[in-house]
C-alpha cells in the first residue's frame, strides 16, 4: 500500500509541481500510514517489535518511491538517504500508533 501510494505521488508529481513540492510531507505521511497498517495486520507483538516493523514498512516504501523519483530526475541522489531515514522514523511512529488503533 505504501509503495503504491509513494509511486503514484511521484508519477503525478513529475508533471505537477504543486504535488512535487509536497513530496516530503506526502512521502512521510504514506510511510506513517504504512506503519499503521503493519501494526494492525501484525495483530500483536511487543511495542518495540511493532515499531521496528513500522520502521521497515515505512523505509522500504519510501526508498522505492524516492528511487523512482530520482530515476525520473526529479530529486537529487542524496535524498535517497535523507528521505528514507525520515520516512523510517515516521513509519516507526505509525507502528506505535497503529498498535493502539488495532486494539492490540
Amino acid at each position: 500500500m505504501g509503495t503504491v501510494l509513494q509511486i503514484a505521488m511521484v508519477i503525478v508529481g513529475h508533471s505537477n509541481k504543486g504535488i512535487a513540492s509536497k513530496f516530503a510531507v506526502g512521502g512521510m505521511g504514506f510511510s506513517f500510514m504504512a506503519g499503521i497498517v503493519y501494526a494492525v495486520l501484525a495483530e500483536g507483538g511487543s511495542s518495540s517489535a511493532i515499531a521496528l516493523g513500522g520502521l521497515v514498512a515505512g523505509s522500504i516504501c519510501a526508498f522505492i518511491g524516492i528511487l523512482v523519483s530520482y530515476l525520473m530526475k526529479d530529486v537529487p541522489f542524496s535524498l535517497l538517504a535523507l528521505g528514507t531515514i525520515s520516512s523510517a522514523i515516521t513509519g516507526a511512529l505509525g507502528g506505535v500508533v497503529g498498535r493502539f488503533l488495532g486494539g492490540v
